[in-house]
């Protein structure tokens, strides 16, 4: 992961990661059978460390503050470094998003699954009056999303390390014009 999250996953091959771990190709490849095998197995651990350095501590948290616990470990996550090469699907969907094949669908599929989590908080927030019934959740996930490819993007290309409180600043105040005169719940 750690080399891909730098590289690339193209960067990423079986003789590659057989040189770092000091083992042979064969036996690499009896493992994973073929690159892409290899690949798919990168995207689903890193995954996998998504889910619980972002969503599984939210897990308990619903609506609104769902949401913000959402936004803020995504920060920490990012920020941190969790990847040697920032936020590794911010440059996995770059990277991935006109190539079609295994790799690509197990992107899309982390993707949609972070972008509906984000969506169904804001839903949630709306159902129980912290956040304004008239906002598109889909929209505010949309943006939310951008914001942060933007953060992590200015983090990389410019070496920027303001570039996470950016972002995170644009998020929540995002969040607070979502959840500012919601109406009171009757």
């Amino acid at each position: 992961m750690d080399i891909a999250s730098v590289e690339g996953l193209e960067g990423l091959t079986i003789g590659k990661l057989a040189a770092v771990l000091k083992i042979s190709k064969s036996g690499l490849f009896a493992h994973f059978g073929s690159k892409e095998e290899l690949q798919c197995a990168v995207v689903d651990e890193a995954s996998r460390i998504f889910v619980e350095e972002v969503i599984r501590p939210a897990n308990g948290a619903r609506g609104l503050k769902r949401l913000e616990m959402l936004c803020e470990r995504w920060g920490l996550y990012a920020e941190r470094r969790v990847f040697p090469g920032g936020c590794f699907f911010s440059a996995a969907s770059l990277e991935f998003d006109d190539r079609p094949g295994k790799v690509r669908d197990r992107i899309v599929r982390c993707m949609n699954h972070w972008l509906l989590l984000l969506e169904e908080a804001v839903q949630q927030g709306q159902s129980s009056g912290e956040i304004r019934r008239e906002i598109g959740a889909r929209q505010v996930a949309f943006e939310i999303h951008a914001l942060a490819m933007g953060g992590n993007w200015r983090a990389r290309l410019f070496r920027d390390q303001t570039a996470f409180r950016l972002a995170g600043r644009a998020i929540f105040d995002r969040i607070r014009e979502i959840a500012e005169a919601a109406p009171a719940r009757k």
